[in-house]
């Protein structure tokens, strides 16, 4: 049986409920020179957040924005505050301990979701996510993609698979509930290689896995090797017999 993050969710507050996209203004160790400045192979001017709302106004008025863009095909009332632009637990811990406190207060916000590395999740930014945690649920959305080393090499992740079994022990033994990010049809994987990866993350401790099929932005590395024939993009069919 597939439990869907929306039925999860309709589950526990009794409605349906949307994801708000926000713009925190941070980097990551994979752009600022930490680890790299290029970012992952496939990831975009954006951090991955393309329709996020954009930084330069506060989160408050964020949230306001973003209901008011989806209020025609929304009609409920909870929303869970989704920070998913680049590495968001990956800056100063006063700034984050702003931030994140002033969306999980906001009335209309019961939960609170943040994207973000398994090698950006030190013992202070853990203690901060466990306060929020007992004020409204909070759960973060680990950018695993996949397990196998030489395509983690390629797309540039920049950490072992340790280090994501790391994170999860530590967010678990936290009671903080995780979902993991995997993009099926990496540049040289083997459909045995992708279930390889969704069966370890399902034997891995976390609540959730969000199942991403690749796609190529414009602007990327990825794009590049797209365009000189280095791979093929999944056919309909293909990705829907791995579902």
């Amino acid at each position: 049986m597939i439990y869907t993050v929306n039925q999860f969710l309709k589950d526990r507050y009794g409605e349906k409920v949307y994801k708000l996209s926000l713009e925190g203004g941070f980097t990551c160790p994979n752009r600022d020179g930490t680890l790299g400045s290029r970012g992952c192979i496939f990831c975009s001017g954006y951090g991955s957040g393309d329709f996020a709302q954009k930084i330069g106004h506060s989160v408050t008025e964020q949230i306001e924005m973003a209901k008011g863009q989806v209020a025609e095909k929304f009609k409920g009332h909870h929303y869970i505050a989704y920070f998913q632009s680049f590495t968001n637990t990956y800056g100063d811990l006063e700034y984050m301990e702003r931030l994140y406190t002033e969306a999980i207060n906001h009335p209309d916000v019961v939960g609170l979701a943040i994207g973000t590395r398994p090698d950006c999740l030190g013992e202070e930014v853990l203690d901060l996510l466990s306060a929020l945690n007992k004020i409204k649920p909070v759960w973060i959305e680990l950018g695993l993609q996949t397990i196998h080393e030489k395509t983690a090499d390629y797309i540039r992740r920049g950490y072992p698979l340790s280090v994501y079994d790391e994170a999860v022990a530590k967010l678990k033994g936290r009671g903080i509930e995780v979902v993991t990010h995997v993009i099926l049809g990496l540049p040289g994987e083997s459909v045995e290689e992708i279930l390889e990866t969704v069966s370890y993350v399902g034997r891995s401790g976390v609540q959730g896995i969000k199942l991403q099929l690749l796609h190529v932005i414009k602007g990327t590395d990825l794009e590049k090797d797209y365009k000189e024939g280095k791979f093929e993009v999944m056919t309909m069919e293909e990705y829907l017999d791995i579902i």
